[in-house]
């Protein structure tokens, strides 16, 4: 399940790709098999080891075109282990939520990526997450958990703030609120029956993508999709 789209980010071959908080590497594993070079970074030693996992067996698989290659590594998010300059593309999903410095990590962004590098960074909409934060402590008053709620012009002031100029904005995942609205309301931890079920409706949707639901949450996104995206350049030329 992607949040960014490719497209938009405009991922290609031979790309120097960074994956900053990769978690089990579903953004990585598409980039690798859009033939980029992909550097998959998170804190989580488990993440790490997951990620790893997965890209091996996609490359024992033959998913990934000739000149991809992918890495995965154990980093800090405020001090990562990249050149300046040195990136093509940054995605950032669901990881700025959780970094009570942001600036930081923001800067290093705007630091490794080139000029005319381009960055997707995705957190949790605000209209949503207000639901669920009003809803349950236990959502994201944990370790680790989510620790602000960004509006929008928020998080582009401060993509800008780092010398990196916003460009678009979407919505994605409309039909994931209602399930955390629920998972909030009946206990984050607790397995019911209506939470069950809930969750067969998203993994099929997840295997099959029907056109009923693929089209729902399409016109639904712009309402109540679950996730923020915005996509911002680093200015200058693209040359090496």
């Amino acid at each position: 399940m992607l949040t960014v789209d490719y497209d938009l980010l405009d991922v290609g071959p031979g790309m120097r790709v960074l994956d900053l908080g990769c978690g089990e590497g579903r953004h990585a594993f598409e980039a690798f098999r859009r033939g980029a070079s992909v550097l998959a970074i998170d804190w989580g030693a488990s993440e790490v080891a997951t990620t790893r996992t997965w890209l091996h067996a996609i490359a024992a698989a033959g998913e990934a075109p000739a000149g991809a290659s992918a890495e995965v590594t154990r980093a800090d998010l405020r001090a990562l282990p990249v050149p300046d300059a040195s990136v093509d593309r940054v995605i950032a999903s669901e990881v700025l939520e959780h970094i009570a410095d942001d600036r930081a990590a923001i800067a290093e962004i705007a630091r490794v990526l080139k000029p005319g590098g381009r960055v997707a960074v995705t957190v949790p909409r605000y209209g949503p997450e207000r639901v669920c934060w009003a809803l349950s402590d236990e959502y994201h008053a944990n370790e680790g958990g989510h620790i602000r709620i960004y509006r929008g012009d928020q998080l582009e002031e401060r993509l800008a703030a780092a010398g990196l100029r916003p460009t678009r904005t979407h919505h994605a995942h409309a039909l994931h609120a209602p399930y955390w609205w629920l998972k909030c309301a009946v206990g984050v931890d607790r397995d019911t029956r209506a939470t069950r079920a809930y969750h067969r409706v998203l993994v099929w949707d997840l295997v099959h993508r029907p056109w009923a639901t693929r089209t729902a949450e399409r016109l639904l996104d712009p309402l109540i999709g679950k996730s923020l995206v915005v996509y911002a350049e680093k200015p200058g030329s693209t040359g090496d």
